[in-house]
């Protein structure tokens, strides 16, 4: 379809196999970019609690005005509900300024001098009320479902926020206190999928990498081919779900199962919104996507 736009919200599924999980539904969303008064993005955040999920994972940017964090909380409120995580974008700490939309075509965006801070300490204080876990720089452990997951999530690397803490447990592939059991998946969580983070995630022994923050290039050729990535990831890896390859030379790195030349998938979400000072989506329609896992069998 010619011309898809802002409010043309679309769910997208993909079949995930993975090595434990099995019939995990997650669902990733990111870069609501709310400002109040979206009533149909509202709407729509607020349907999306009807796929009853097992997980909600958020990366970030659910910000995009000052005055925003009343009414997305409103509308991620049935969604909070359920078992989640998240990190943060740039444009949950900081409002955008306008800049001129080629820039994005000479590299990835900056931030400005002294950006309008905007009140992010209530949102995430309003996320973890509920129980969501802030991954910012943090690790956590969950049950869902009858599955034992690790995360391990980052501050947003594209303002240079990222500090990689490792993985929960006391050893790779080995969760304390359950022997015998399944052994926890490993899901790695970031806002911009910068490839040095991607790279640390996979070779320390993620089982499945989050991002979001291209917004899938937001203004496409058709078939959706990404101009931008807004990042150093490949314009081919901009939305949906790809993998994050080990180079054979790669050494096997002291924590972690990350073997040279495993494949670990990666799912990058085009986002459900748009920066306020770029309202505009072609070939590239707002979405949120759920995951659901089945056991790798190879």
């Amino acid at each position: 379809m010619v011309g898809l736009g802002v409010n043309d919200f679309t769910l997208r599924h993909f079949s995930l196999p993975l090595r434990s999980g099995a019939g995990l539904r997650i669902l990733h969303i990111s870069d609501i970019h709310y400002i109040p008064g979206q009533r149909r993005k509202f709407d729509w955040l607020q349907s999306l609690a009807e796929l009853k999920p097992d997980l909600v994972v958020n990366t970030g940017d659910n910000l995009s005005h000052p005055k925003a964090v009343d009414e997305v909380l409103d509308a991620l409120r049935p969604l909070l509900q359920f078992p989640g995580v998240f990190v943060p974008g740039s444009n949950d700490y900081y409002a955008p300024k306008w800049k001129n939309p080629l820039r994005y075509l000479s590299g990835p965006s900056k931030l400005g001098e002294e950006p309008e801070e905007l009140d992010w300490r209530r949102l995430f204080a309003a996320f973890e009320g509920t129980g969501w876990r802030n991954l910012s720089n943090h690790t956590a452990q969950l049950d869902v479902g009858g599955h034992a997951l690790d995360f391990s999530g980052v501050d947003d690397p594209h303002i240079g926020r990222d500090e990689f803490q490792g993985w929960p447990g006391a050893a790779p592939g080995t969760r304390p206190g359950s022997p015998g059991s399944e052994s926890p998946l490993r899901i790695g969580v970031a806002h911009a999928p910068v490839r040095s983070v991607l790279d640390t995630f996979a070779q320390t022994g993620a089982d499945l990498v989050l991002a979001g923050h291209t917004h899938g290039g937001q203004v496409c050729l058709p078939g959706g081919r990404a101009l931008v990535t807004n990042c150093d990831l490949p314009r081919s890896q901009a939305k949906g779900l790809s993998s994050i390859s080990l180079p054979a030379s790669a050494e096997p790195p002291s924590e972690g199962t990350g073997q040279p030349g495993r494949r670990v998938p990666l799912h990058v979400s085009a986002g459900i919104g748009t920066s306020a000072t770029a309202p505009v989506r072609l070939f590239c329609p707002p979405e949120a996507t759920l995951l659901e896992v089945h056991r790798d069998t190879e």
